[in-house]
């Protein structure tokens, strides 16, 4: 019991750090950044990878491990499409991931990156889209821990 509260726990907390991590990358990203503006925010960008990864980790061990058995998950339609609106998020994730890299050799030399008004736009398209799918993994699991999508 205490090691399904413990496992319970991490997962909760990688997910809120994750949803943090998104959160602050939308509001910190914007035109014109400074270098150190720049810099947190790939800092911030790495932990919402490390969360994310985390969170997958401790959501498999509890699925085959702890709570209800794999049984219980595998036929249930809500867990599906919580795993889909997860991946749709780490899909969504990866462009503004590779943009905030390619940042490295500017901030290196001490320069801001500048981002051209397209990839502003299609960056900031993603973190909305992205925070949308977190909502609705939000509204998702306590729908499926409480049963609802059982086949």
């Amino acid at each position: 019991m205490i090691i399904n509260s413990l496992m319970a726990a991490l997962h909760h907390i990688f997910a809120f750090t994750l949803t943090a991590c998104l959160i602050y990358e939308f509001v910190a990203f914007r035109k014109g950044l400074t270098v150190a503006e720049a810099r947190r925010i790939q800092r911030v960008d790495l932990v919402y990878g490390i969360s994310a990864g985390l969170l997958i980790a401790v959501g498999l061990l509890r699925v085959f491990f702890f709570e209800k058995g794999s049984n219980y998950y595998f036929h249930n339609y809500v867990f599906w499409t919580k795993m889909t609106l997860f991946v749709i998020v780490g899909l969504l994730s990866i462009y503004p991931t590779i943009r905030y890299i390619k940042w490295n050799p500017l901030l290196a030399e001490n320069k801001s990156p500048e981002v051209p008004e397209q990839e502003f736009k299609n960056i900031r398209l993603l973190l909305w889209l992205e925070i949308a799918a977190i909502i609705l993994i939000l509204f998702a699991a306590p729908m499926m821990a409480r049963g609802i999508g059982m086949n």
